[in-house]
C-alpha cells in the first residue's frame, strides 16, 4: 500500500471542506509543531507540556519525573533524546487505542 500526501491538494483544501478525520490529522500535526522547538522534535519538557495541556482528559497530568522518564524512553525509539513526529504518533495511537472502548456506540455492543 502506498501512502501519498499531495501537498498541492492539501494547500488548496480548507479545513471547511476536509473530512472530520482529515481535520483531526491536521490538528495532530499542528499540535506537535506547536510544542516542538529543537529541530522540530520534542524534548522531554515539551512532551510533558503537550501531554499536560493537550491530553489531560485522556492521560493524567505527568507530575513525577520517573513517569516522564519512562514514557519518554518508551517513545524515543532511536535513542536520540528527542521525540520526532513518527515517535509521537506512537503515543497518539497507544492512547487512542487504550481509550477507544469508552466511545464505542451502543449498536456495536453485542
Amino acid at each position: 500500500m502506498l501512502l501519498y500526501c499531495d501537498l498541492n491538494c492539501l494547500l488548496q483544501a480548507s479545513k471547511k471542506n476536509m473530512s472530520d478525520l482529515e481535520s483531526g490529522m491536521v490538528t495532530i500535526i499542528n499540535v506537535f509543531y506547536k510544542y516542538s522547538s529543537h529541530k522540530c522534535n520534542l524534548k522531554k519538557v515539551e512532551l510533558k507540556e503537550l501531554i499536560n495541556n493537550e491530553m489531560s482528559n485522556f492521560i493524567m497530568h505527568v507530575h513525577q519525573q520517573f513517569t516522564l522518564d519512562e514514557l519518554f524512553a518508551d517513545l524515543d525509539q532511536n535513542g536520540d533524546l528527542e521525540i520526532d513526529f513518527k515517535e509521537f504518533i506512537n503515543l497518539i495511537a497507544m492512547v487512542t487505542s487504550a481509550c477507544h472502548e469508552l466511545f464505542i456506540p451502543n449498536n456495536c455492543n453485542n
